[in-house]
Parts: C-alpha cells; sequence; structure tokens
C-alpha cells in the first residue's frame, strides 16, 4: 500500500518543484480544496475537493487509500494550522509522507520585509481562539493571525479596539501567491470600516510610538485610542469643534452627561488643568470603558459616576461647563435639570444626530434664557480602494451651544 501522499504548494504552483509535480502527475486521486485543484485541472486523477467537509474527506482518503496512488494538496505547509495534523491523526505517521514548502506566515512576513522568529502564531479559522488572541495581546509584540470569513480583519480591528488594544497596526495581506494578491498598514480605527478579500492572514505589531498614548495626549486623538463600544464615541474632529465650543479653562468644573466612552472628558482635561471633570453615565459596560480610558491616560481630576440622567447630578459641584452626548427622550428633561445647576454665564454644549432632538434642544434652551448657536458637522474620512482611495461620509452631527449670561441667572 502506497502512503498517502500530503504536498504543500506554498504560495501557488510556481512553488512546487519537480519532485511534487511528478508525484501529483503520477496520482490517482488528487484531494484538495478547490483553488488547488483547479491548478491542475488537466490531470486525469479522480478529484475530491475539500470544504468544510473534514471529517469526510478523511473518511474518503482511508476508504480509498488500499489500491490508489493518492496525493492531497495543501495550501502552504500541510503542517502549519493545515490539513496535514488531522490526516496524520486518521491515517497514522505510518501511512503518510509529508513534502512541506513555504508556509503563509513565512511568505507574509517575507512580503512585508519583516523578521518572523518572535512572532506568536494564532488561526481564528473555524476556532474559537479569541481568549487566546487576547491574551497574547497582553505580552506579545508581533503576532500573525489566520482569519475566517467571519473573524474577518474588520472583525478583528473590532475586538481589538472594544478590548483596549489599541496600540497596534495591522497589516492585511489578501490572496497571497495569486494575481491579486496585495497588502496594506492599517491603523485599527482604518481596518474596522474596510472589506477584504479572502483569504487573507494579518499581521499585527505593537506600534512603540502608540504604547504609552498618555505622552501624546492632544485634541482630537484617534478613536480607536480610546476603549469604547463600537461606533458609540464622539469622533475625533466632532470632538476638537465640541470642545472648542465650551470654551474652557483652567479653573472649570465640567459636567460630560451621557459620557459614553468618556472622549470628550479626556479631552477636556488638555484644558482644565486645576479644576474638575464629572463623567456621569448609566451603562455599566461603557463606565467601565471611561475607566480604563481615565487610567489610560491618566487623568487625575476626572471622576466617574454611574447614574441615569437627570437623577445623580443633585451632588455635584455646580458646573462652569456642561456638555450633553446623550439623553434620547429625556433629553429636555435633562437638559432642564442640568441647567439649573449651571453657574452664571455658564455655557452648555448639547451634540446630537437626530432632527427631533434637535428642535427640542433648541427650543429648550430658549426657553431657558439661553443665547443660542447651532453648527453642523459633516466628516468625511478617506478609505482605500482597490486603485485609490474615496471618502466615506460619516452621520452628520448637530452642536448647540447654549450661553447663559449672569443677568438670566
Amino acid at each position: 500500500m502506497d502512503p498517502v501522499k500530503i504536498i504543500g504548494v506554498g504560495m501557488s504552483p510556481q512553488d512546487l518543484t519537480d519532485r511534487h509535480l511528478k508525484l501529483i502527475e503520477q496520482a490517482d486521486i488528487l484531494v484538495g480544496g478547490k483553488r488547488l485543484l483547479n491548478f491542475f485541472k488537466d490531470s486525469i486523477a479522480q478529484k475530491k475537493s475539500i470544504g468544510k467537509n473534514i471529517d469526510d474527506v478523511s473518511n474518503f482518503v482511508k476508504k480509498k487509500m488500499k489500491g490508489h496512488n493518492i496525493v492531497v494538496l495543501a495550501s502552504g505547509d500541510p503542517l502549519f494550522f493545515g490539513i496535514g495534523a488531522r490526516l496524520l491523526r486518521v491515517l497514522g505517521p505510518e501511512n503518510v509522507v509529508i513534502y512541506p514548502n513555504i508556509s503563509t506566515v513565512a511568505a507574509a512576513f517575507a512580503r512585508i520585509k519583516e523578521p518572523w522568529n518572535d512572532a506568536q502564531i494564532i488561526s481564528l479559522h473555524g476556532k474559537k481562539n479569541e481568549r487566546q488572541l487576547l491574551a497574547a495581546l497582553e505580552k506579545e509584540d508581533k503576532l500573525a493571525v489566520f482569519t475566517d470569513p467571519k473573524k474577518n480583519p474588520a472583525w478583528l480591528a473590532s475586538r481589538l479596539i472594544e478590548n483596549d488594544k489599541v496600540d497596534f497596526q495591522m497589516c492585511v495581506l489578501e490572496e497571497l501567491g495569486s494575481s491579486s494578491e496585495r497588502f496594506g498598514w492599517y491603523s485599527l480605527s482604518q481596518a474596522v470600516t474596510m472589506e477584504f478579500s479572502t483569504p487573507n492572514l494579518v499581521v499585527l505589531k505593537r506600534d512603540a510610538k502608540h504604547s504609552d498614548t498618555k505622552a501624546h495626549l492632544f485634541l482630537g486623538m484617534p478613536d480607536s485610542w480610546f476603549a469604547h463600544q463600537e461606533g458609540l464615541i464622539t469622533k475625533a474632529e466632532v470632538r476638537a469643534v465640541t470642545l472648542s465650543k465650551l470654551r474652557l479653562s483652567a479653573n472649570h468644573i465640567v459636567w460630560d452627561l451621557g459620557a459614553g466612552s468618556g472622549s470628550i472628558s479626556i479631552e477636556a482635561s488638555l484644558f482644565v488643568k486645576k479644576g474638575q471633570i464629572f463623567a456621569v453615565e448609566k451603562s455599566p459596560q461603557r463606565i467601565e470603558q471611561i475607566r480604563r480610558n481615565k487610567k489610560r491616560f491618566d487623568i487625575k481630576n476626572l471622576e466617574v459616576i454611574q447614574s441615569v440622567l437627570p437623577e445623580g447630578l443633585a451632588g455635584l459641584p455646580a458646573p462652569d461647563r456642561i456638555f450633553i452626548g446623550g439623553g434620547g427622550k429625556d433629553l429636555a428633561k435633562i437638559i432642564k435639570t442640568a441647567a439649573a445647576h449651571l453657574k452664571p454665564s455658564g455655557i452648555m454644549v448639547i451634540n446630537t444626530v437626530l432632527i427631533p432632538n434637535l428642535q427640542v434642544t433648541n427650543e429648550t434652551l430658549h426657553r431657558l434664557g439661553f443665547q443660542t448657536d447651532i453648527v453642523q458637522v459633516q466628516i468625511n474620512r478617506s478609505t482605500d480602494m482597490p486603485w485609490g482611495e474615496r471618502l466615506e461620509a460619516q452621520n452628520p452631527v448637530w452642536i448647540i451651544s447654549g450661553i447663559r449670561k449672569a443677568e438670566n441667572k
């Protein structure tokens, strides 16, 4: 009985030696993924395609190996997250011969010209290895991650952001070895909005200049620097405009109501050096995110309060400035309650993406004697395309400023 030959194709048939090609030519049965079998359309051998039916394929090979010359084609290296390990278990080592080739990881690091002897390799392909991935990110500076169609690069970038692993740059290598091969480096905030062709491999490399983000605290920091729930953050450009409308000074008391991730509070600390900032949020998950961001940026004068607005405000020091980033249907009530505490000549700024809340906010502020100003901010961000870049529109945001004159108190 001839042993089953498991041949690593490498990145493409160009990586096959004359010996490999001769073994493939002599096969009675060729087993492999559709992409690999398509390379050998002219072969007269019986073809068996590998998809999600790994057990079926293993049993097929075991049944047919007696009396047939079987060659199994594997992408990359058969024993590197490949089918080789499965067939060794099913068929027995004595019935298998392995012909190794260039692994996907070796090819990937060669493409980006980066040594990989210090890299941690993790596969998410059809596996629940998210916990292992997050643990590796705590201690490793360089990782290669095999993805799958669901746990793709955008999903991976999102999970890293959600879990406060934002000091990594991401390289996505798509369709290695094919005529459509391409790769590029992306920030996590870029990757989370993008689509990538399959198959692909992700390389994560810790960005040394971002590993201590406290040293880089500035106005309009990248959204990915903050721990936040996907999409629920005041975007960097809107944040910068909002803070300009608040007209902050060193000794101010600031209330950040419906604080979300606390990004406004964090950047407000750039201006409020001697005063105090209070971030009020109802969601336990977001409260934890605010605390993580406070710790990361080492903000000493930020107090985090969990409360359903407008409750929980009565015991706080009277504010010079109030920002409201959330409120929903209770927005008018929250504005009235907060305004009752605002100091003379204080400023209140409310952000909303909802048309009804724009009207509610403006009318409520007018009734309370505020002078109002409204601006709409529409941000378009560049996103990569196969042959260039395009602009992708973000949600328009209304920023409503209310200035309380001393005589109106």
